[in-house]
């Protein structure tokens, strides 16, 4: 363990050490021109049995789950789908700035508890997955210019990820797009049959305090664009300001001919390298000063569709 953190605090500082842009006077490479260089290898395909879709009026949004992080969430989450536990309820909150909430309309904090759709094979409870040990197997792409919420921050799988070396624990982190598990009080009450994504700035202070379950891929705007909720926390007051959910489906479950096309590029591949440096270090005419940084949640793992940048 202490071997794999070292390495991991080497690569940082040679991710410090080593910029391709900061000293050179031409223009930084665009992040588009940069993904159009790179090679179809640093791109992956996400597992159909960790893909969700989730069909709104609006559009479909794409959610990949994190099963190596939150594995009995990821589980439980299958389950309620698989048993088309989403299908007809709703999106209830909607907080400006911060989430994106959707879980049974009878069972939100202005519902009726008692009238909960039933949740069948898919347990009621589960363990808090807010953090979990460092995995040494697991591919770790650290950020060099650290963080005030964390001792490190880096990607791990295509999430971005926080980690204390003391510890040895590590979890995933709050940033914009990330879909974590709505609980009450009991840090076990969480299920995944209440879910939220990030709409605003990272509410890091969520961070080891509430379960993430994934992050969305594709339709986003179909989350964060809608109406805000007049009511406490951003709740809707009244059941026609709620944005039916028509379908939630699992990938692996469609025929091939009826999945998205969409890849993921690798956090530890050589272009998101340059996409992190260009971040830091990236200037042109408007932004002639390099800032010389990079925030976990300034930088996202690219998605793209047949083939094109999202």
């Amino acid at each position: 363990m202490r071997h794999h953190l070292a390495a991991a605090v080497a690569m940082a500082l040679t991710l410090a050490a080593t910029s391709t842009f900061a000293a050179q006077d031409k223009p930084t490479p665009t992040a588009k021109e940069l993904l159009a260089a790179s090679k179809p290898s640093e791109w992956r395909t996400p597992d159909p049995a960790n893909l969700l879709y989730m069909q709104l009026p609006g559009g479909r949004v794409v959610i990949e789950l994190a099963p190596e992080f939150t594995p009995l969430h990821a589980q439980n989450i299958r389950t309620l789908v698989r048993q088309g536990y989403f299908d007809g309820l709703a999106i209830v909150r909607v907080q400006d700035n911060f989430v994106t909430q959707w879980d049974d309309p009878n069972g939100d904090d202005g519902g009726d508890k008692a009238k909960m759709h039933p949740l069948g094979k898919a347990k009621a409870t589960l363990p808090p997955e807010f953090i979990r040990p460092v995995d040494p197997k697991q591919p770790w792409t650290p950020l060099p210019d650290g963080d005030i919420y964390a001792p490190q921050v880096g990607f791990s799988g295509g999430f971005p990820v926080a980690r204390d070396p003391a510890s040895g624990k590590e979890w995933l982190v709050h940033c914009y797009g990330m879909v974590g598990v709505g609980r009450d009080v009991p840090p076990d009450s969480g299920n995944g049959s209440a879910l939220y994504a990030v709409i605003g700035q990272a509410p890091r202070r969520l961070d080891h305090n509430l379960a993430v379950a994934g992050r969305v891929l594709q339709g986003m705007p179909y989350l964060s664009a809608l109406p805000r909720g007049t009511g406490p926390m951003g709740f809707y007051e009244k059941a026609g300001e709620r944005t039916p959910i028509l379908s939630v489906k699992l990938a692996a479950d469609l025929p091939p001919a009826q999945r998205e096309r969409i890849q993921v590029l690798r956090t530890g591949s050589p272009t998101f390298a340059a996409l992190i440096d260009a971040a830091r270090h990236g200037h042109n005419a408007f932004y002639p000063t390099p800032v010389g940084k990079v925030g976990i949640c300034d930088i996202n793992a690219p998605v793209r569709v047949d083939g094109k940048p999202l």
